[in-house]
């Protein structure tokens, strides 16, 4: 008989799917790597997992451990589905610009979620990243995941997301596009990848009101380029050690709007019901088409899934309220 132990085991090999008219503009064979099929509905799931094993290995995260993180959502609810078979309380630190949704689901599969303003610096009090580490002091038996600088993150993505695409495109792959938020995907693939073909490039997509573009062309850190935007999952106000820009070849920028409509173009042409940052992932791999020969073949990850967006990306009322539609 064929089953999985349990959850955690059906994580990964997820599948690569051909776009066709979303993207019939781009010479290009281009391929959709879809991390909603992980159980937790995203990419998230890979690094959770490898995050917590990791901790578990070297004594960090202890028998009957509370887990604290700042997430938007994702990761909260792989380190959520591990929790529950490890045996493990779940405290999850979040921004009160996340879909209702997002925070749903982790009360429904047992986490507590702790919810700061999203406005506010990196170093303030009141800043999911200095509430999550609060609280992870505070509490007794409490490991502190810190998804941003923290290397299992990227090392899942080398062991694991990288592989997959190079087998599912025989290493014909010529290059990569994904969002990057704390950058643990694009560095763990673009690592496995070049490391088998230092030609393929690896391009991220960024945020406006996002560091990463500026600070990879210039080496600046401009705060003037921070400041607040809707698009969630990518995007940064800080540098986490996850982000290995000697990676990446290059960053393009996606605004709200475009992110917002192209996520609902994938589900209207393609039938891929997708989250706000894959939107994101895609229009700017459009922004970038005059790039790609009909010899390439371009991957693009889509990190989540549309579920986590229904009273937001996939709500008209709101679009109208956000100025994203029209009529």
């Amino acid at each position: 008989m064929k089953y999985a132990e349990n959850i955690l085991q059906t994580i990964g090999n997820t599948p690569l799917v051909r776009l066709n008219s979303i993207t019939k503009e781009v010479e290009a064979l281009v391929l959709a790597k879809i991390e909603s099929f992980n159980p937790g509905n995203s990419v998230k799931d890979r690094m959770a997992l490898k995050m917590i094993e990791d901790a578990e290995s070297d004594g960090r995260l202890k028998p009957g451990g509370t887990i604290v993180e700042g997430t938007s959502g994702n990761t909260g609810m792989g380190l959520a589905l591990a929790a529950i078979v490890k045996g493990y309380k779940l405290i999850c630190v979040s921004t009160d610009k996340q879909s209702k949704e997002k925070f749903d689901v982790l009360l429904a599969v047992g986490a507590e979620v702790v919810v700061c303003p999203t406005n506010v610096a990196p170093d303030d009090p009141n800043s999911y990243y200095s509430t999550s580490r609060r609280i992870a002091e505070e509490t007794p038996n409490a490991w502190y995941v810190n998804q941003y600088d923290n290397p299992s993150n990227t090392q899942a993505h080398y062991e694991q997301t990288g592989p997959e695409i190079w087998e599912q495109t025989e290493g014909k792959i010529t290059h990569f596009v994904v969002g990057v938020g704390t950058g643990g995907t694009i560095s763990g693939v673009a690592k496995f990848l070049k490391e088998k073909n230092p030609a393929i490039k690896i391009w991220g997509i960024d945020t406006y009101g996002s560091v990463f573009k500026k600070y990879h062309e210039t080496g600046i850190f401009d705060e003037n380029e921070i400041y607040p935007y809707i698009t969630e999952g990518i995007g940064e106000d800080i540098l986490p050690k996850n982000v290995d820009f000697s990676l990446i070849d290059k960053f393009e920028k996606v605004t709200d709007k475009d992110a917002a409509i192209y996520t609902r173009k994938m589900a209207l042409e393609e039938g891929i019901f997708a989250g706000n940052s894959c939107g994101a992932a895609i229009k700017g791999l459009l922004q970038l088409k005059e790039n790609f020969g009909p010899k390439d073949v371009v991957v693009v990850l889509l990190h989540d899934s549309g579920s986590r967006y229904i009273g937001k990306i996939y709500n008209d009322e709101w679009m109208k309220s956000q100025n994203f539609l029209d009529t």
